[in-house]
């Protein structure tokens, strides 16, 4: 259900957009300026409601907000159709951002509550992959529903997404759950790794001594424990929250640039045309469809931190590659890499935040570093820009892009290990002292 819900609200609210851009253009009647600003605007309420949203699904649950959110995406989507000028539709995409914002966040903070640490990177992946499936779909379906529309063809498509997007919402109400039944609401379920039992079990080979100095050092709790409280000042205390904030800006400074000028660098800069410039964002979405999943399990065997950088420097060799590299191997190669990383980072963030403060604030911490993220979408596309009015090509703005992915890589490569990844360290180095204090003695 988060994987349908980010589609609808993220994929038809984002990237339908941009599939119906330039007929809802000609449409309205407005500059390309102004279409640019429609699209800023559904940014803005992205961020905002990416905020507030997390702390309220930490505080209501995510079912409710998630529910809420798709039918406030759809309502976007609907005036979106109904606009007939620019201050209407600038309403409209606020409220299509509002929505996603209340989506996207608890959809994939919500993996913290049903899946541990050995899983939850790839769960988290699933979701927010997503909204990659859109980039497919689109792709060939807009065109066809405008053409079957006629002059008014891009409102009908805008209707269609909002119905879709409206029954993803009453299937998230009806079938969600925020957590397993049985479940308490910290991260140590039954069955899962942080159980004195599975501990137990892991280190059946040690004598009674061993076993009990090695679960004396790891602290393990019983599998029931006291409902953890709700603090958000943890959050905000928190030197890996930042430090997770200050990558997610420079991931979404980087992304924003190469995703946001790739028609145009394609089309204007390079001269293709649009049927080749399409062909390789095809190549792009059907790439990123695998991305979520593949990274997320990738990041649950080596960690966050590690996956987030590997994934900023081959974002960083796509950039270099769609900057210097112009003919189309290079293009496509380009394509592809970016495609396979594109959205990985987003699932392997909710993933950290989930290890980190667990299911109670995994939202609420999510919420706060995707403002990071946020702002970086904004400076990013802005600075770019202006370098490509001032050289007259956006060959420097992709070098800059990839100088922003090589500093988000090396930062990335220093965050606090969470997760398995974190716990395995931990066991294995708790293993070899009981073995060498064991040897000793004997």
């Amino acid at each position: 259900m988060g994987f349908v819900a980010v589609f609808g609200a993220i994929g038809f609210g984002r990237f339908g957009y941009s599939a119906i851009l330039p007929t809802m253009q000609e449409g309205l009647g407005i500059s390309s300026a102004a279409a640019g600003s429609l699209a800023s605007w559904n940014l803005a309420g992205y961020v905002l409601m990416a905020a507030v949203g997390g702390i309220i699904a930490s505080r209501f649950g995510p079912r409710l907000v998630v529910g809420v959110g798709s039918f406030v995406a759809a309502a976007g989507m609907l005036l979106s159709g109904l606009a007939s000028g620019m201050v209407l539709a600038s309403l409209a995409r606020l409220l299509t951002g509002v929505g996603a914002g209340m989506v996207l966040v608890p959809s994939v903070a919500l993996m913290s509550a049903w899946f541990d640490v050995r899983r939850r990177g790839m769960a988290s992946g699933v979701v927010s992959s997503g909204s990659s499936l859109a980039l497919v779909i689109t792709g060939p379906v807009v065109p066809r529903i405008i053409e079957a529309g006629g002059a008014d063809g891009w409102r009908t498509a805008w209707y269609f997404f909002a119905a879709l997007t409206l029954v993803v919402g009453v299937l998230t109400v009806v079938i969600q759950r925020n957590r397993p039944g049985t479940a308490a609401d910290e991260p140590a379920m039954k069955g899962s790794i942080w159980t004195a039992e599975t501990g137990r079990n892991r280190l059946k080979s040690l004598d009674d001594a061993a076993l009990s100095a090695t679960i004396a050092s790891w602290a393990i709790k019983p599998t029931r424990t006291a409902r953890a409280t709700f603090d958000l000042s943890r959050v905000f205390r928190s030197r890996y929250a930042w430090h997770l904030g200050l990558v997610y800006f420079l991931f979404g400074f980087a992304y924003m640039v190469y995703f946001t000028f790739f028609q145009k660098r394609l089309t204007a800069d390079l001269g293709l045309s649009a049927n080749a410039a399409g062909n390789l964002f095809l190549i792009l979405g059907v790439a990123s469809i695998v991305c979520g999943l593949l990274w997320g399990i990738i990041s649950d065997r080596i960690g966050r931190g590690r996956a987030i950088a590997i994934n900023c420097f081959i974002q960083a060799v796509a950039a270099t590659l769609f900057a210097l590299c112009p003919s189309m191997p290079g293009l496509v190669i380009s394509a592809f890499l970016f495609g396979l990383t594109s959205i990985a980072v987003p699932g392997i963030v909710g993933a950290g935040c989930g290890d980190q403060f667990g299911p109670m604030l995994a939202s609420a911490s999510l919420g706060f570093v995707t403002v990071f993220l946020g702002i970086g979408q904004v400076l990013g596309p802005y600075l770019a820009g202006v370098m490509d009015d001032v050289f007259g090509s956006l060959t420097y703005s992709y070098l800059l892009a990839t100088g922003v992915f090589f500093v988000g890589a090396a930062l990335a490569g220093f965050l606090q290990e969470t997760g398995w990844a974190a716990e395995k360290r931990a066991g294995s180095v708790t293993l070899s002292a009981v073995g060498q204090s064991t040897t000793g003695r004997k």
